[in-house]
């Protein structure tokens, strides 16, 4: 194996370890929207997050496998994914690794706007000038009551973080993960002592967790809508350790590394996401939580003095750390997606100009591709809205990819998998998929009338991208290296392997409009 990976331009440069790292910006994904979820769910929040980090660690058993099929190619499941259904459309196949992407990259603006509401709050009070001004460019009040494109200090300081953020990514990924490793421990630890401490002082109690119900008080089909509107919002979070095999071709043993990465990853995130908001319910109780301050993020550092104990030297700490854990985030963000935007458009799904690493094996265009959207992004005021229209995105990437399991199974039976996942998870992955779709249909617009259109809508942009790059660059023939994973004995081809499956992927894309219809119906009833 040679260092530099003359098929994709990346460098072949880290291991398992090094993902691991690269991706230990996931477990503080916790802190985004863990006020959010308590104010909307109540009491029963911190089941929603076990619930969703389970179901992550079952469905991730379908990507590690689908991961080690393909070890030239970068960007993460769905890539992989995305070549199980390039079979059966053109055009499904884009919009696996386009939801992906959209669901990923504003983590860059949402970590970088809490990071620089984390330097204000400490640096002046709330009342200072600094913390006030701000100028409206345009009014979005028909998409969400009070959302707004504006420009203040909080967007200024946060394009400084994003500037760092690039220029430390910049060197390679194995220089990132050696910056993220010290990051990381820094910030991972802290996590999870945050998550024992109140545990093993006795401060987690009971009457913070009862009555056990939702917001409205009872569990019809309100209060389950309030839930599964938890369930939605947690999953961006609770299911992002796949992040840690958007590295496949990056890896010096892509066979072995890959499913250790994933499920390193996994291990440490059922921690976090189990420990974190059982230790903050418990010790705080939903009143602290809902509060407005823990809600935006702004205040959750002085919530975890209140969890550990400490004074001012404890809580100038915990910002610190709160912010680290924002720029690991926001390194892992970036690592990330812009990998997904390279290996699409090497496979001939994104614009052609996606397609270079620079002399380090950096994805640069890439990055700079990100860069710009979520420079928008970040002048959104309201940051919960973001997130709930790019976690639309992601759950249409994950009904997709935990699909994709079985149609590479059944289409690709013959090709060597390094790890084979047990046929009843690749079964259950396949079960999750549909639940997906319903908690997507039935929770999304719990976070805004507008969540699921929106998030539809940016979707369905990938038409006119893919349409761009297929027929006006690349005259409609897919570039030869697509499927050299699958086919390796043909040094690539442009013509897609042969199809086993019959019509039923495509019954299945019917049968996940019914459940987000079915979804909709049941949010409807409240």
């Amino acid at each position: 194996m040679t260092a530099t990976d003359e098929t994709t331009g990346l460098h072949r440069t880290i291991t398992w370890k090094g993902a691991f790292w690269v991706a230990s910006g996931v477990p503080a994904l916790v802190l985004f929207s863990v006020g959010s979820i308590a104010a909307t769910v109540g009491t029963p929040s911190v089941l929603v997050w076990t619930i969703s980090v389970v179901l992550g660690l079952v469905q991730s058993f379908t990507y590690a496998e689908i991961g080690g099929l393909f070890p030239s190619k970068s960007g993460g499941a769905s890539v992989y994914g995305a070549m199980a259904w390039a079979r059966y459309s053109k055009f499904v196949a884009p919009l696996s690794v386009w939801c992906n992407w959209l669901a990923w990259s504003p983590v860059l603006a949402i970590g970088a706007g809490l990071a620089a509401g984390y330097v204000l709050t400490a640096l002046f009070p709330a009342d200072a000038a600094i913390n006030t001004w701000a100028i409206t460019l345009v009014d979005l009040g028909g998409l969400q009551d009070g959302l707004t494109l504006r420009i203040n200090a909080q967007f200024l300081i946060a394009v400084v973080f994003l500037l760092l953020v690039f220029a430390l990514q910049h060197h390679g990924i194995l220089r990132a993960a050696r910056i993220q490793t010290v990051i990381g421990l820094a910030v991972l630890l802290p996590l999870l002592v945050i998550g024992l401490v109140p545990l093993l002082t006795g401060d987690v109690t009971r009457d913070n967790f009862v009555p056990f119900e939702p917001l409205n008080g009872a569990w019809d089909v309100d209060g389950w809508t309030l839930f599964v509107g938890g369930l939605f919002l947690a999953a961006w979070s609770a299911y992002a350790f796949e992040t840690a095999i958007c590295y496949t071709s990056e890896f010096k043993d892509p066979g072995t590394d890959t499913v250790k990465a994933i499920f390193s990853a996994g291990l440490v995130c059922l921690a976090v996401y189990v420990l974190v908001p059982l230790s903050f319910q418990g010790a705080l109780g939903v009143d602290r939580l809902v509060t407005d301050p823990i809600v935006a993020g702004t205040g959750v550092g002085a919530a975890m003095v209140d969890v550990v104990g400490g004074g001012a030297v404890i809580g100038n700490l915990l910002v610190v750390m709160l912010i680290l854990a924002l720029l690991l985030t926001i390194m892992t963000t970036m690592a990330g997606s812009s990998r997904t935007l390279y290996q699409g458009a090497r496979d001939g799904w994104l614009p052609r100009y996606l397609s270079t690493a620079n002399q380090h094996g950096a994805p640069t265009r890439a990055m700079w591709t990100d860069l710009g959207f979520n420079l928008v992004l970040l002048l959104m005021s309201d940051y919960v809205f973001v997130l709930a229209s790019s976690t639309v995105c992601y759950m249409i990437f994950n009904f997709l990819n935990l699909n994709a399991g079985w149609l590479h199974r059944v289409d690709s039976p013959d090709v060597p998998r390094p790890w084979r996942a047990p046929t009843v998870l690749i079964g259950a992955g396949a079960v999750l998929a549909f639940v997906n779709a319903l908690i997507l249909g039935w929770g999304a617009n719990v976070w805004g009338d507008g969540a699921l259109l929106t998030g539809v809508v940016f979707a369905a942009l990938i038409v006119p991208v893919f349409c761009f790059r297929h027929y006006v660059q690349d005259k409609g023939v897919f570039p030869a290296s697509m499927y050299e994973d699958l086919a390796p004995s043909a040094g690539g081809s442009t013509v897609p392997p042969v199809k086993r499956a019959g019509a039923v992927p495509y019954l299945v894309l019917v049968g996940g409009v019914v459940m987000v219809v079915i979804g909709q119906v049941l949010a409807g009833m409240v």
